[in-house]
């Protein structure tokens, strides 16, 4: 497949506002993105492309900043040689669990070994949300527990919460590269507890679990946040990921609104991960 390069210069440049960006290119289908200075490379198979839709996207953008791009069609190449040079190396979380990807052949030995061919899907561990997941999956008790992850990406938070001992794990994203993506890991991984779902806050009606992941986005979370601790008994527990720690007061008054307690948070390069308790 063709993969077009698209380089994004913004002015002024911030980090956060970049990431913002990052993720609204993602859902008109952007697979991988790469840092750079002062500017970033987005990827994009050539047929999901639609330089309209772009434009109308950018148009749109909420934040006060000056964006220009260029557009490249790159050479076909093996991809996976590709990630595995430049971007996705394996990760070790805690010196516990290590993500690594079917074709690396150096691989650190942790108790839990996870396979994830990410074929430009997030979720690898990278990126400080899911390495803040993973590391708070690797402290919970587990057993017998059921699990809801939201926007699953590459399903690797499910995997590791199936290998700790969840007794059922349901895996909900709303692109269907992902979900085609996370089947494929479960498949590597040997797990038969995950049930997968393709949808957002709309297919949890006959959830019951007793904790929820969700590692998405601020404002997905701020308007989904009801759905989430519906899913949850007294006692349960909702971890969120996906935004900065000053978003934390905004996050912890809509826990409040929906009946739960703020518990702890943490923060990795300005990232936050945020406990919440169902009273």
């Amino acid at each position: 497949m063709d993969y077009l390069e698209v380089n994004f210069t913004l002015s002024p440049y911030e980090e956060f506002i970049a990431d913002l960006l990052m993720e609204t290119l993602g859902e008109i289908g952007f697979e991988s993105f790469q840092l750079a200075d002062q500017q970033f490379f987005a990827y994009i198979q050539e047929s999901n492309f639609n330089q309209k839709i772009l434009d109308d996207k950018l148009s749109k953008f909420e934040y006060p900043v000056s964006i220009d791009y260029n557009i490249l069609l790159l050479e076909n190449k093996d991809w996976n040689e590709e990630w595995e040079k430049n971007f996705f190396q394996p990760i070790l979380i805690d010196n516990d669990c290590v993500v690594h990807s079917s074709f690396h052949q150096k691989v650190p030995e942790a108790k839990y070994d996870i396979v994830i061919n990410p074929k430009m899907a997030f979720g690898t561990g990278h990126h400080e949300t899911t390495a803040l997941m993973l590391g708070e999956l690797l402290k919970m008790n587990l057993g017998k527990k059921n699990l809801l992850d939201m926007g699953c990406g590459t399903a690797v938070l499910s995997i590791l919460a199936s290998l700790r001992g969840a007794s059922s794990v349901v895996a909900v994203d709303i692109d269907d590269w992902c979900i085609e993506n996370s089947m494929e890991n479960i498949r590597l991984n040997k797990i038969k507890n995950i049930e997968l779902r393709k949808g957002g806050a709309e297919v949890l009606k006959d959830v019951h679990v007793d904790i929820v992941l969700a590692n998405i986005n601020r404002n997905i979370l701020l308007k989904d946040m009801k759905f989430y601790a519906a899913c949850l008994p007294t006692g349960g527990e909702l971890y969120l990921s996906g935004f900065y720690v000053e978003d934390i007061p905004m996050i912890e008054a809509e826990a409040e609104k929906n009946g739960l307690q703020l518990a702890y948070f943490k923060e990795k390069n300005n990232w936050a991960l945020v406990k919440t308790i169902k009273k």
